[in-house]
Parts: structure tokens; sequence; C-alpha cells
């Protein structure tokens, strides 16, 4: 069966690499069960996933399906560093989206591929409101934790209390959650936060949280039971994780990452089983080098083998590349191996490598807990802290190195050791082994046909072709009648399909 004849699902991506890459992997699951996935995401991202993954300019088979990349021009030069100011770049995403994604789903209209399903990640919500406007159902994909999910709406809605510039130091007792100190809730709402633009910008989705018909999560019930049950009778949430783990595409090369991936698999084939330690801290934070040089020696001293990712800084950052202490890797020698990126689920996985020094991003929680890999939390912002307070205390899967950015804390070698050698060696490290591969199963168990978040994914799939039916009978329509209602402030910025000037 041809892509053209299959329901046709639009995904539209912020430009962030710990949201492309969920929102990819749910268009791969969406797809394996035999849909049509158009993928789309600013052309200044885009480019970038073209030039260090496999992406093709047809539309490639995934499962049962097809996935295919579509991208739009954000009327920003390349080399425009107002994109690393989201209270600049949000307003601007979204100025340019509105106007051109009804453009781009009449494209698609016009070649018999009508689009009958949005769906979006956090930091765009105006995409819900494209889709209620052309009268297309629209779901977003949330990517934390339900815990999260479920801190940020009782702080929109004002249900508990939380800390504030009056009381600082309060701890925040929401339901069915442990108690959260003031620095284990998602930092991002704390009063004196200096990323107030990220709250500002994840607030903007619960305001708009009453229009997706369906709320899904990169989580899996039985990992978070007590939040999911509670949320799920307050929005429709539907947990469809983990999403890296895909049954019916297991070794899809179509992939998100920004920076191609280097060669570790050959290294990491030599050395015993865990014997290794990876250290990697996402895409997006920066330590400081006091910190790198202390992590450096903690390493040395430790005596473990370690892969390291050094990734090097946005160009429009301000920060400088990281240093490594002089004499550094001729000590380590053929112990240690520093790269830029790495093939992170094929590490995880690796039997050689023995625990993840991780900055607790949702993406890479997930990633290591599906792959039985014990954790040494290094959050630093955001929901990283709140996920460090779940990795240590409720799942028991990890050791905690530091508390998160707001300590301004600097984590000494001697600190580092002790905790590489805690995750490693003796009773904890085999306790949270034990306890890290209870949950692995349970993961795969979940993911597998008639497990849970199989269950899920397949009731939003036949919920999506129910809906497509009564929309395909008057869809044009709507369609032509939104786009013409459109006054365009924006001159020669335009939408592409894999590459391709589609429509302008």
């Amino acid at each position: 069966m041809g892509s053209e004849s299959l329901v046709h699902v639009f995904l539209v991506s912020f430009p962030g690499q710990g949201h492309v890459n969920p929102l990819l992997r749910l268009g791969k699951r969406i797809a394996s069960k035999g849909l049509l996935v158009t993928f789309c995401t600013p052309e200044s991202w885009a480019k970038q996933m073209r030039k260090a993954s496999n992406i093709s300019d047809e539309p490639a088979p995934i499962g049962d399906g097809f996935i295919r990349f579509e991208s739009f021009d954000d009327g920003w030069a390349d080399d425009e560093p107002r994109r690393q100011d989201l209270d600049q770049y949000l307003p601007q995403l979204e100025l340019v989206g509105k106007e051109l994604l009804p453009r781009m789903l009449k494209a698609h209209a016009d070649q018999s591929r009508p689009v009958t399903c949005l769906i979006n990640n956090p930091f765009i919500p105006w995409v819900t409101d494209v889709a209620d406007s052309l009268g297309l159902p629209s779901a977003m994909l949330w990517v934390q934790s339900c815990a999260c999910f479920s801190a940020y709406y009782h702080y929109y809605h004002k249900l508990v209390p939380f800390p504030s510039e009056d009381q600082m130091e309060i701890s925040v007792q929401l339901p069915k959650m442990p108690l959260l100190k003031h620095d284990e809730i998602p930092s991002f709402l704390y009063p004196t936060t200096p990323y107030p633009f990220l709250r500002r910008a994840i607030m903007g989705q619960y305001r708009n949280l009453e229009k997706p018909f369906c709320i899904l999560m990169d989580s899996f019930e039985e990992l978070e039971h007590e939040n999911v049950e509670y949320m799920s009778k307050i929005s429709p949430i539907r947990t469809v994780g983990p999403l890296f783990k895909n049954p019916k595409a297991p070794n899809s090369t179509v992939k998100g990452d920004l920076l191609k991936a280097d060669d570790c698999i050959d290294w990491l084939n030599s050395k015993p089983p865990s014997s290794v330690v990876y250290v990697s801290f996402g895409s997006v934070v920066f330590l400081k080098q006091e910190q790198v040089d202390e992590i450096a020696y903690g390493l040395l001293d430790s005596g473990v083998s370690f892969i390291w990712v050094m990734k090097p800084p946005h160009k429009d950052s301000g920060f400088e590349h990281h240093k490594l202490p002089q004499g550094f890797l001729e000590k380590v020698g053929n112990t240690g191996k520093v790269v830029q990126w790495s093939p992170q689920e094929q590490i995880l996985s690796h039997p050689s490598v023995a625990c993840f020094v991780t900055h607790c991003g949702w993406n890479s929680t997930m990633e290591a807990i599906t792959s039985g890999m014990p954790l040494v939390a290094f959050p630093q912002w955001g929901d990283q802290v709140t996920n460090a307070k779940y990795i240590v205390d409720v799942f028991k899967v990890g050791v905690r190195m530091c508390r998160g950015e707001a300590a301004n804390e600097l984590i000494s070698r001697e600190a580092v050791k002790r905790c590489l050698l805690e995750a490693t060696v003796g009773d904890k490290a085999k306790e949270m082994k034990k306890n890290v591969l209870r949950l692995k199963a349970t993961a795969e168990a979940a993911v597998a046909e008639g497990g849970s978040s199989d269950g899920n994914m397949q009731e939003f799939v036949d919920e999506v072709r129910k809906r497509s039916v009564e929309i395909l009978k008057n869809k044009s329509k709507v369609i032509d009648g939104a786009v013409n209602k459109v006054v365009s402030p924006l001159n020669g910025v335009g939408a592409k399909s894999n590459g391709k000037v589609q429509v302008a």
C-alpha cells in the first residue's frame, strides 16, 4: 500500500534536541501502526538533522506505515543569534507558524494526502490553535515525567502553595507524590529562577490544555502509576512510553540527532562487562570549567574506564569550549574516551557499561531505565531536579552527586570518586542494578503487543482513524477558508518538503 492512501498525521516540533527526539520517536511509533506521518520543524534545525542523520527525500517505511519530513522557514537568517533567546524566538515562531502551517496543510490536501490530526510538543501551543481554526483534532506530546506535568498543572491553577518571594524555602506537597523540597520542584517554578522565559513557555501550554483531545506522555503507567492515575482524572493522558523502544522498528535509521555520533562501540567491545562509566550531560547543560576539572580528576582517581561526552557549545551561547586538565588524556590512555557526541541508545544497552552519570533530563532518564542502566544524578535545572528526586528516592536506581545549579556548589573530585564507586561496586550498586532491571522488564512489557503503552497507542491511533473519516467529509472547505483569511505579514518565507520549497 502506498503512503498516499493512509491516514495522515502531522507533527510539529519545537527545534530542540530534547523535543525533536521524543516527537520523532512518537512519529515512528504512529507510522508503525499503519499511518502516514509528516514530521515538521523549522528549517534552521531540519537542515542540521539532514546533515547528521539518514533522512531521505522519500517517505521512509516504518513498520506498516511511512514517515516523511518537511520544514518551514522561521523568517530569520541562519546565523541569527536571537534564536538563543526564547522570549524573542517563540513569538517569531508563532507569528510565522500560524501563517505557514495552514498553507502547508492545504498543499497536502491539494496533493490528495489530507492531514487529519496535528500533534505538537511543549513551547509551541499555538499549533493547537491552528488545528482548532481548521476544525482538526490535535494532541500534545508531553516530553517530561507525569510528576512534572502534575507540578506545572498545580502551579498554573494555584492549587497548592509553591515557594514565593515571601516563603522561599517551603516544601511542596502534591497529590500522590513524595514531599518535594524547594530545590526539588521543577526549578523554572522557583521565584528566583534565572530562566523565567522557560516558565512562561511551559505555562503557555497549560493555557491551551483544554484544546487537545489527548495528552500523550513519554512515560509508562507502571513507572508512575499513582501520578498517572490521579492526573488522568483531570486531563486526557495516555502514557505511550518509553518511545525510544519501538518493537515494530527496532533498527530504524531515521533519527533526529543534530550532531553525528562518534564511533564508540568498537572501543566498548574491548572492555570487560560492567566496567565503563558513561558521562553525558545532554544537549543543553553546559558546566563551569572548574566543575569539568573536578569531574576529570574524579574519573582519574576512581580508576574506572569511561566514555565522556563533551559537546561543543553553540556558537551564539557565549560559552567557551571546555578544556581538559593538562596531561589528562595521557594519564587516561586507553581506559577513557572523550567524544563530542555519542550513540547514547547503543551505549546504554552495551554490556560493558556499568552506570550513567547524567543531568537527569527525562529522555536520558527513560533511556537509562529502559536499558537497565543505574544512574549517577547530576541535575542542573528545570525538570532535572525533580527527576533526580525520583531516580534516587522513589525508583531507587541511582545515587545523587549534586542538588542542582541553584545550590551553586562545586562538586569535588573526592565526591565524584565516591559516587562513581558507590554506583559501580558494592551492595548499593547491586541493589540499584536489581531495581533498574526490574523496571527495564516492566518498560519492555509496556511497549510490547498488549502492554499498557501499546494499548494506549493503539487506542489513540484508532481514535485518529475514526475522527479522520468525519473530517474528510468536509475538510477541503475548512482548509481553503482558513488559508484565504490569512493576510501575510511575511515576505519570502516558505515551507519546505524534504528540503525542497513546496509552498510560498
